[in-house]
């Protein structure tokens, strides 16, 4: 390969790098936190956010530390996010006995049933909750 070629895919390169440095990502907020409660349940607010051009429909869900699904009560649970939108959401989840609780907090993209592109995107956040005594 001479010299001319190399540049070519080198810049190549740097232009798909540079694409992909501006590519936007939903988002939520917090990501991780450390709540402390006196009853026998905690709740978590988070806000699911909407980076793109168009609304999307967002499904926030709950799991413990290894993925596996909790049983939580999520208001919505399910939201339309328009464009650059970002909506508060409330989890709460039941401590079961236990002096401590891990779980994530995800939201998930739920694809438009009718839409070529049926990606489904999701970000969760961690979460320690302990309960007092």
């Amino acid at each position: 390969m001479d010299a001319r070629g190399g540049r070519g895919g080198i810049a190549a390169v740097l232009a798909v790098l540079m694409a992909a440095s501006q590519a936007q990502a939903q988002s939520m907020t917090p990501m991780r936190g450390e709540i402390t409660s006196f009853t026998d349940d905690f709740a978590v607010r988070v806000s699911p956010y909407n980076p793109y051009p168009h609304r999307i429909q967002v499904e926030v869900r709950v799991y413990d530390e290894h993925f596996r699904p909790v049983a939580a009560k999520v208001s919505p649970g399910r939201i339309m996010l328009g464009s650059r939108a970002s909506r508060p959401v409330v989890v709460v989840v039941k401590f079961d006995g236990r002096g401590q609780r891990r779980v994530r907090v995800c939201t998930e993209s739920v694809p438009f049933p009718h839409e070529k592109t049926r990606i489904k995107a999701q970000i969760c956040g961690r979460f320690i909750a302990r309960r007092l005594r």
